[in-house]
């Protein structure tokens, strides 16, 4: 496996990039800065290939407040409310980055950390960080590592684990933006959600604890359609698009159910998105706005989407939400897989 060193993070420290590479051509590129994926090259209908992530061509950008391009958000991905939480009995109040909201893990997150690498396979890296007790209010000496890994089956894996000497609360998800095909926005690739609910927010994207039935929505996705088609309906959300946590589907049987499911007839591109975890934040990109980015691009309002799989917003606040609590002597596990295909 090919490494280089990236450049230098704010304390000084080394960034290294890692280039994992199958036979089929497929090839990912993921950094210890906040344990990024900035690269994920696939073939089209044709055979060529062509990186279908959104993100920098060089270090720097990435170290600059940026949209999480690539980023693992920790120790609790998406939002809570307030930044505050009570666990056992004790409030803990965290930094808040989004309003009066804690969003991503706060103001300097896992995405504004270098984490520590280690190479565990041909086509596997596995990052760790160790966040101390009180980082950004949290409870908790947090260990976290998620492993990358690119098969030979044209899938990238991404195995997180997390264990601590407290009670806390941890939620993990990549926020890679997604474009099959390089155009514009995404609005006519063809996205299937497999998620007939989904968590009722107010206008700050703040759960209301509601879970309310997809059908008769714009975010019914249950059968796939374009994502543009029903886009100019979201008037309700600030930005404008989607940005909404689907609840998935039970599928008995399936180890890693299906999420989502992205194609670009444009492209041909498929990638189908499957994961341990109850939800996925499907979000488009609404702030998006003359942001540079790889090649010269430019990256625009709904150029790219996310489909963070992840735990629901604000469940720490929310008993009747799957717990996200992590307790001393057990271990957090979670896995995401991303299958890439032509049709």
């Amino acid at each position: 496996m090919k490494h280089e060193a990236w450049g230098k993070d704010p304390d000084g420290k080394t960034v290294e990039v890692y280039a994992l590479a199958n036979a089929h051509g497929l090839r990912a590129r993921v950094m210890t800065w906040g344990a990024q994926l900035i690269e994920m090259t696939v073939p089209d209908r044709a055979g060529k290939l062509a990186d279908v992530t959104l993100g920098y061509d060089t270090l720097e950008p990435y170290l600059q407040p940026h949209p999480f391009f690539g980023s693992i958000a920790g120790r609790f991905a998406n939002r809570i409310a307030l930044g505050r939480f009570t666990l056992d009995g004790h409030t803990y109040t965290l930094a808040t980055n989004d309003g009066a909201n804690h969003l991503h893990g706060g103001k300097r997150g896992f995405d504004k950390r270098n984490w520590a690498a280690k190479v565990t396979g041909e086509n596997a890296v596995r990052f760790t960080y160790v966040s101390p007790d009180g980082e950004e209010g949290y409870p908790g000496r947090l260990t976290t590592s998620v492993t990358y890994t690119l098969t030979e089956a044209n899938e990238l894996r991404l195995d997180y684990t997390a264990t601590t000497d407290a009670p806390t609360v941890v939620n993990l998800t990549n926020h890679a933006y997604w474009n099959l095909d390089g155009s514009a926005d995404v609005h006519a690739h063809e996205l299937r959600l497999a998620a007939s609910k989904y968590t009722v927010v107010e206008p700050h994207c703040i759960p209301t604890g509601e879970l309310r039935a997809v059908a008769g929505t714009p975010l019914d996705f249950l059968t796939a359609k374009p994502v543009g088609r029903d886009i100019a309906k979201m008037t309700d959300t600030v930005g404008g698009g989607y940005d909404h946590n689907l609840v998935i589907d039970p599928q008995p049987g399936e180890k890693l159910p299906l999420a989502a499911e992205v194609y670009s007839p444009t492209s041909g591109r498929v990638m189908r998105v499957l994961t341990d975890q109850p939800g996925v934040q499907f979000y488009t990109g609404n702030y998006l706005k003359a942001v540079p980015g790889k090649g010269g691009r430019m990256y625009e309002k709904h150029g790219g989407l996310c489909l963070e799989t992840q735990h629901f917003p604000d469940s720490p606040n929310r008993p009747d939400f799957p717990s996200t609590v992590l307790r001393p002597g057990e271990t957090f596990h979670s896995t995401t897989v991303h299958a890439f295909s032509v049709r």
